[in-house]
């Protein structure tokens, strides 16, 4: 088996670092006061009741 090449290790290690600055900044993106009247909003939608049932699930359950 032949070595593996030294900069590969360098390529790897700028890798994590790109990888680690776009979750920090994705974190810091979600994370923003303006974001979070529209997060709270979505946070809510699985509470809402559905004012009109979907007439395709309704008729597939109705099948024998």
């Amino acid at each position: 088996m032949t070595p593996m090449n030294p900069v590969w290790g360098h390529v790897a290690g700028v890798f994590i670092v790109l990888m680690l600055a776009t979750f920090i900044g994705i974190w810091i993106w979600a994370w923003r006061k303006r974001h979070k009247a529209v997060f709270d909003r979505m946070a809510q939608l699985p509470l809402e009741l559905d004012e009109q049932p979907d007439s395709d699930v309704d008729a597939k359950e109705d099948r024998p």
